[in-house]
């Protein structure tokens, strides 16, 4: 917890100096009442002598309490995930045929999908994005879960890893509006060019102003990958492009991070997980980077961020909900002060 105005936080010592004054003020106004009998002065002290600090305790925690609530504290709370889209890019290059996670890394990594599916809330929509040297939708963002399960079950390797198209590709599908173009930034002038003149002339990219990477409330990117970028666009080019407009990639690096490992076919690949770029498109976009070297590892961390789509912490001020309780305390004690006194201390 933190405090925006932390300089009212200087009166607390103040305030706690009022039971002193309390005190005093009791012992200076004490009358002398004369009583004849001893009894009743006993009877009095034991039953009702307590009840007259009630309300002036009361009142002083209230202003204790008002005083927190002026000083304005954020604390971290847990509230329910606001975001409702999430794009799942998945790599289907051939790498993926490799069985260092068992069976193969292309069938864990379906498995772990589809596990994630199962216990992801329904009022998500998921969009499937799949990457090797070329990109495609694969499935656009739906709450329907039986589609994304034939679509994942479909998936069919190709060569070359283009990881940064694929992060383009699922921004495209979380901003449709913003005009967000794969082709054109793989190809640039050179596909302008081959364009007849039949061909529509699409509106440049919307320009749009940056936010606080992390910051946009409805749309995250689960991106999986086994290998570095070999092809399109670079990759924190696009990370880059997800972090203006808010949006956090979660990154997992699958299998070996740098050495050999044999196939399906009997053929060692040399693979070469390019962590550091991986955990830079993490950080830039706010989200966070997991390695998987095993297929229960990959389970465990697409487990962990379905329960984290769920619940999410976030900075919130709780001033007001310190102020409300200021004045239920006031309330409280002017209530007591009526009803046991007849007056209002």
């Amino acid at each position: 917890m933190f405090f925006l105005w932390p300089h009212y936080l200087w009166l607390l010592p103040l305030a706690a100096l009022l039971p002193v004054v309390y005190v005093w003020l009791l012992r200076r106004r004490r009358p002398a009442v004369r009583f004849s009998s001893l009894g009743v002065v006993r009877a009095a002290a034991q039953g009702r002598a307590w009840r007259r600090h009630v309300p002036p305790a009361l009142l002083l925690l209230a202003l204790l309490v008002g005083l927190l609530a002026a000083a304005r504290p954020v604390a971290r709370v847990s509230l329910p995930w606001a975001r409702t889209t999430v794009i799942l890019a998945m790599d289907i290059s051939l790498s993926m045929r490799v069985s260092d996670v068992k069976p193969t890394r292309l069938v864990a990594a379906q498995d772990a999908a589809k596990l994630f599916l199962k216990d992801l809330p329904r009022h998500i929509e998921v969009g499937l994005v799949t990457f090797a040297g070329s990109t495609q939708v694969a499935q656009r963002a739906t709450r329907e879960r039986e589609p994304l399960v034939a679509a994942i079950d479909g998936f069919q390797m190709q060569r070359g890893t283009a990881v940064g198209n694929a992060i383009v590709m699922s921004l495209a599908e979380l901003f449709p509006d913003h005009g967000i173009d794969v082709g054109d930034m793989t190809f640039g002038n050179a596909r302008k060019q081959g364009r007849s003149l039949d061909d529509k002339v699409k509106p440049p990219p919307k320009q749009i102003t940056p936010v606080a990477p992390g910051s946009h409330p409805s749309a995250a990117i689960i991106l999986l990958t086994d290998g570095r970028r070999t092809t399109g666009v670079d990759t924190l080019e696009a990370a880059k492009m997800a972090a203006d407009r808010g949006v956090k990639i979660y990154v997992i690096g699958l299998g070996t991070v740098d050495g050999y490992a044999s196939g399906m076919d009997g053929l060692a690949y040399y693979l070469q997980l390019d962590e550091p770029t991986l955990r830079e498109v993490a950080r830039m976009t706010g989200g966070e980077y997991h390695h998987a070297a095993t297929a229960e590892a990959l389970r465990g961390v697409y487990q962990g961020l379905g329960s984290s789509m769920q619940v999410v912490t976030r900075e919130t001020e709780v001033a007001p909900l310190l102020a409300l309780v200021a004045a239920l305390l006031m309330a409280a004690a002017g209530t007591l002060s009526v009803l046991w006194f007849r007056r209002i201390d």
